[in-house]
Formats: structure tokens, sequence, C-alpha cells
């Protein structure tokens, strides 16, 4: 049982965490490392941030058609 957890740390050590020890590496070797290692989570904000902006939107959208229904007794559980 030990011989399989240790295949499994390897696997995640040598082979699936090759690309963040890369940019780890980078980041620290040279400036535009920095910016390449960063420029990944900002790209991954800035997905979020559009689809919580378009998310917002198409609740307003139903808003604004009356197709909400607000009523606290929508459901039977909240009578």
């Amino acid at each position: 049982m030990k011989a399989f957890f240790e295949g499994i740390a390897w696997l995640f050590e040598n082979v699936l965490f090759v690309p963040h020890n890369l940019l780890r590496s980078l980041e620290l070797e040279s400036w535009y490392g920095w910016f390449l290692a960063n420029g990944i989570n900002w790209g991954f904000m800035g997905i979020c941030g559009y689809y919580m902006v378009y998310w917002v939107k198409q609740l307003q959208l139903h808003q604004d058609n009356n197709e909400e229904n607000q009523d606290t007794t929508a459901h039977s559980f909240l009578k």
C-alpha cells in the first residue's frame, strides 16, 4: 500500500507539477519570468471577472422582464 501512495506522489511531483516548477524557477531567475507567472493569474482573474459581469447582466435582464419570482413563499418549505 505504501508503494501505491509513493507512486501517486511521484506522478504529481515529477509529471503533473512540471509546468508549475518551471514557472517558479523562471520567476526567480529573470524579470520576464515574474510577468509570465503573474500574467497567468491575471488572465484567470480577467476570465472570472468577465463571466461575473455576464451573470449579473443576465440576472438584471430577467428581473427587468419580471421573470423572477421573489416571493418568499415560492418554495413550500418557506411557508
